[in-house]
């Protein structure tokens, strides 16, 4: 028996016509769910790349006690259960970060091999290529990052050579060749559909809008948006359905080669992704982290189609709440594996099986503490926040969705079946519910060693908030007219104007927060590497 298991990296759920969608094109991915159990209920755990990656490779919660950071010498993964049964364990990877910088996630892997081109893969650094941006530098959310991710794409042709359809063309060819190991896991692990949001002209023409002309921005800021216009804001969300086309297209290719060697006979198939994307809901954008970091059901409620050989739970919908912690454990199960006491997770399969009925009460969901990340997670689009024991919790019930801010900052409670998208916080009518599911995510933290000025922040407050009302702060004007604001001098002028991006020369003046706020409390200041409107800091 054999396990594979594939990865995008920030599908959004509802971006899938299985889950509901009626506008994107993702046949091949449909017409897997048609035979795969279409769980309901997954929800993230830790959040977002590296972090996922941990629960999943160790099937544990990593949030209360892990940063962005590598394994450790005494973490035990699931490669190396798996090698240690006699199985044959390979890896395929482009997400950059799993396996550069000593980020170990290829442990316990007999077989590894890794495709280049994503943003953060060091691969192309020819400074001679004339690289040149199609958005506005302060649109950006990383021009350092984005410059990297042209240059390995300078000379790109065809559509083989973006990296879903290099990733997948490896893992095709890996499968012709070792289809017939007694045991197999493959694991396959893609970046895209993230940032760049980057797809071939036709995906991406199948959602735009054809009379657009302003910029096309692949890389958009996090926080708050209103840098981009309602039609800037259709064109990114166009980009990122195109990349979902890509993606469906190059998975599907996959399957049809694993259904030629008739793996679907013998084959435990899991796909997935680690989180969703943010593209205006709530007033936000991305993945935005501190106190705007509270995770909705765009970024927590994730898609999860498994596959059994056996047909099990095939085209049915599975309702009870899995996290990916459980991946693990239901991996093991499968391939009759004993289950080791260091995992938390539980199996899914009893689920698919109709022998459960029910999954865990709870959901938790956090980001990383950013105090505790030990290597730095900005180099890979890790880091947004402060840096401040800030980042809300997201506590998700059958019914409800309750977020835990840190004590003094308003937490939020929504009643998922009368109001799916949470657009009405009801905190004040169900004061007893948002207790009790507090006193849950309180309880979990304890249980899982998140230090005490974790804990704290939820239960006394936060020490540490900064003030910035009397600062003097560096902006520009953009082509709305509102004022761009930024710390230092040295970045507003970085990012007012490069010759080699559009947009006009734009001149810096100093101005004291308490006149920008005057001016607008919607004029955005850059702050934690996210964009908040002045009155977000007051």
């Amino acid at each position: 028996m054999n396990v594979i298991l594939l990865v995008n990296d920030t599908f959004r759920r509802d971006h899938l016509g299985c889950y509901g969608n009626d506008w994107i094109k993702t046949p091949n991915l449909d017409a897997f769910a048609q035979r795969a159990a279409v769980f309901e209920q997954y929800y993230i755990g830790s959040y977002p790349t590296v972090p996922n990656r941990w629960d999943v490779a160790v099937g544990r919660y990593g949030f209360p006690t892990r940063g962005w950071e590598p394994l450790r010498p005494e973490d035990r993964t699931m490669a190396q259960m798996l090698s240690h049964a006699g199985v044959h364990t390979q890896m395929i990877w482009d997400t950059p970060m799993l396996g550069a910088h000593d980020y170990n996630y290829t442990r316990g892997f007999k077989g590894v091999y890794f495709s280049h081109g994503q943003k953060g893969d060091p691969w192309i650094t020819n400074p001679d290529l004339p690289v040149r941006f199609s958005a506005q530098p302060h649109k950006i959310k990383s021009v350092k990052s984005l410059d990297g991710y042209l240059r390995n794409h300078f000379d790109r042709r065809h559509e083989r050579e973006y990296p879903v359809a290099r990733t997948m063309s490896d893992a095709i060819e890996w499968l012709e060749t070792n289809y017939n190991h007694d045991s197999f896991f493959l694991y396959v692990d893609m970046w895209d559909p993230h940032e760049p949001f980057d797809c071939p002209w036709y995906d991406y023409e199948l959602y735009a809008d054809p009379d657009y002309k302003g910029d096309r921005n692949t890389y958009p800021q996090y926080g708050r948006a209103t840098y981009m216009t309602e039609a800037e804001h259709q064109d990114v969300r166009a980009l990122y359905a195109g990349g979902a086309t890509l993606v469906d297209r190059w998975v599907g290719r996959f399957l049809d080669m694993a259904e030629r060697l008739g793996l679907f006979e013998n084959t435990l198939i899991i796909w997935t992704t680690d989180h969703g994307h943010l593209f205006g809901e709530h007033g936000l954008h991305g993945k935005p982290g501190a106190e705007m970091g509270r995770l909705y059901e765009e970024t927590t409620r994730i898609p999860l189609l498994v596959c059994h050989p056996d047909g099990m739970g095939a085209g049915q919908r599975i309702r009870g709440i899995v996290q990916p912690a459980d991946i693990l454990p239901a991996v093991l199960d499968f391939m009759n594996v004993p289950v080791p006491q260091s995992v938390e997770g539980k199996s899914f399969l009893p689920l698919m099986r109709g022998e459960a009925t029910e999954g865990a009460t709870y959901a938790f969901s956090n980001r990383y503490p950013q105090n505790a990340a030990t290597v730095g997670g900005a180099a890979f689009d890790g880091w947004v926040g402060s840096g401040r024991v800030v980042e809300p919790g997201t506590i998700t019930s059958d019914e409800w969705t309750y977020i835990c801010m840190p004590a003094g900052l308003p937490s939020e409670l929504y009643d998922l079946k009368a109001d799916p998208r949470q657009n009405h916080n009801v905190i004040g009518d169900h004061p007893e519910i948002a207790e009790r599911m507090k006193q849950a995510w309180l309880t979990f933290l304890r249980e899982h060693g998140a230090t005490e000025e974790r804990i704290s922040a939820f239960t006394q407050g936060l020490t540490d908030v900064p003030d910035i009302t009397g600062r003097t702060v560096y902006a520009f004007r953009d082509d709305l007219g509102q004022w761009i604001a930024f710390a230092s001098e040295e970045e507003a002028k970085a990012l007012a104007y490069r010759d080699d991006a559009p947009g006009p020369e734009r001149v810096v003046e100093a101005i004291t927060f308490s006149d920008l706020l005057a001016d607008n409390p919607k004029n955005l200041v850059h702050l934690y590497d996210q964009y908040y409107w002045a009155e977000d800091l007051t």
